[in-house]
């Protein structure tokens, strides 16, 4: 017998057969703690390079600084003593340091459900999935406008899936509802169907006003003072610009101590420079102009460091995903969050394919390790995100999921505490003999290795015997079969009937106009 044929592992027995099976067949949802990351980071920049980048981005805000197109926070600026001169703010870089001095670096969100609250900040990362799609490629995937019903059912997914840790909030527009209503429905979503963390709408001042409202009758305006329980996201206008409906947003958010997002919108090459470094340096002064501001708001209050990050075709001007240099900016990015000690956000499984294929799977993957290794804390848009945000498909919503606790269990590292017993697996098995039957298999398997559910390994002749069915019609099919197990987390009754009660409100006393504000 040749060496190649006597490495051949023999065929397990039916009783190890029988117990992977099941294994593979059970479903838990229960949620995942945030990931503790435990492998070292990549991080290109050396301290001078850091310090460089830094530097650039304080003569931006001194030198050129930032337009805050908002009168309130104008008057903000000017009471703090920073240099005002009509719309553009100019910030002294002392000022803006001692500011972001009193950003936490590290906090926890609490959850309707406490066993769902999660360390947040440092070393700890959590997945939230894909907002704001106009459109939705279906469980009979197909491409049409979502909703109510489609937002509830990611809500669902979310909940389900246990790698995300927040409900987000409008994963697809409902677009059955008008617009004007639109922030009261999704935030019901979110808070009915998942008892996770999620997200608040801040797509206007009295929007953002609302979901805090909605927020203290779910948790108690007292507790929230002190327990951040939802997320907002301010985008800024690059270059260097902030507007009045997201700076009016980010005042509801931080006076009662919720965290937000300072995320500059940045297509790199069209909204910036066409070279990375330079490009870091503007985005970075844009973040830590926001970053300040939220400390001027309310000092002490709890920010993240945010960005949304694409590169544009130089042929075309379309936004690119999975591209080197995003992976470039986002490691960059995480060693400046590093440097000023506060937490951060970037984008993940970013796809511009058209559809489910290995475009969107290459994107996503080479989005997902890159953050990965960036140390990201907020790794949101991690689940659906497709045709650059214009749709968010179920089935890469559900695969997405699945890649993210691939990720989460490479970043958990190297596990050590079952060594010895392994170790003692090879004295009893020896040469020429299998490990599936043995205890410290029967006693491990089911977290030794990852076992994908929904990548077929299986030989060809199996596969083509199951029906051979390709990735997206696998998710279907899973994306189908969780709904079908969902069970909704239920709502205090005295609670649920407060949030309708404001919501019918509400609805009687916004103009049912299909507008984006409702000032």
């Amino acid at each position: 017998m040749s060496g190649e044929e006597s490495t051949v592992p023999r065929r397990p027995r039916r009783g190890a057969r029988d117990a992977l099976r099941k294994i593979r067949s059970q479903r838990d949802s229960k949620m995942l703690p945030a990931l503790k990351r435990n492998l070292p980071l990549v991080e290109p920049m050396n301290q001078e390079q850091i310090e460089r980048i830094d530097a650039a981005s304080m003569d931006i805000l001194e030198e050129v600084g930032v337009v805050f197109r908002d009168p309130v926070a104008l008057e903000d600026w000017k009471l703090a003593g920073a240099d005002v001169r009509g719309e553009r703010v100019h910030l002294d870089r002392g000022l803006v340091k001692e500011l972001i001095k009193t950003i936490p670096s590290s906090f926890t969100y609490h959850a309707r459900n406490p066993n769902n609250n999660l360390p947040f900040g440092e070393n700890h990362s959590i997945f939230v999935p894909m907002t704001g799609a106009p459109y939705i490629v279906d469980l009979e995937n197909k491409r049409r406008w979502p909703t109510l019903v489609d937002l509830a059912n990611f809500h669902k997914l979310s909940h389900m899936s246990p790698v995300l840790h927040s409900s987000a909030h409008h994963i697809v527009e409902p677009m059955d509802h008008v617009v004007a209503h639109r922030h009261l429905r999704i935030t019901y979503s979110s808070m009915k169907y998942s008892d996770k963390t999620f997200m608040g709408m801040t797509t206007s001042p009295k929007n953002a006003e609302d979901v805090m409202e909605m927020c203290a009758i779910l948790f108690g305006k007292e507790f929230m003072e002190t327990h951040p329980v939802v997320t907002g996201n301010c985008n800024g206008n690059s270059p260097l610009v902030w507007d009045s409906t997201m700076l009016g947003a980010m005042r509801a958010f931080c006076k009662v101590n919720q965290p937000v997002l300072c995320s500059p919108f940045v297509l790199g090459g069209a909204n910036t420079p066409a070279s990375t470094a330079p490009a870091v340096a503007q985005l970075n002064a844009e973040a830590l102009s926001a970053l300040a501001y939220t400390q001027v708001i309310r000092k002490g209050c709890p920010a993240i460091y945010g960005h949304y990050l694409s590169t544009v075709s130089m042929q075309s001007g379309a936004p690119m995903a999975g591209t080197p240099e995003i992976s470039l900016m986002n490691f960059m990015i995480g060693q400046m969050a590093r440097y000023y000690d506060v937490p951060w956000r970037t984008s993940n499984t970013l796809g511009g394919a058209k559809t489910f294929d290995a475009q969107a799977g290459y994107e996503s993957a080479t989005t997902l390790m890159a953050i990965m290794m960036a140390g990201a804390n907020y790794c949101w848009h991690s689940a659906g995100w497709n045709e650059a945000g214009m749709h968010c498909s179920m089935a890469k919503f559900v695969v997405d999921a699945e890649q993210c606790a691939m990720a989460y269990r490479m970043a958990e590292g190297i596990r050590w505490d079952d060594f010895e017993e392994a170790l003692a697996a090879v004295r009893d098995i020896g040469p020429g003999g299998h490990y599936l039957g043995h205890q410290h298999t029967q006693d491990n398997f089911q977290r030794a290795f990852f076992m994908p559910k929904l990548f077929d390994n299986n030989s060809v002749e199996q596969w083509q015997a199951e029906g051979s069915k390709e990735i997206n019609e696998r998710a279907l099919n899973e994306a189908k079969s969780m709904l079908n197990d969902y069970q909704e987390p239920k709502l205090d009754p005295a609670v649920d009937e407060a949030l309708r009660d404001y919501i019918a409100r509400r609805e009687t006393e916004i103009p049912a106009v299909d507008a984006l504000n409702n000032e």
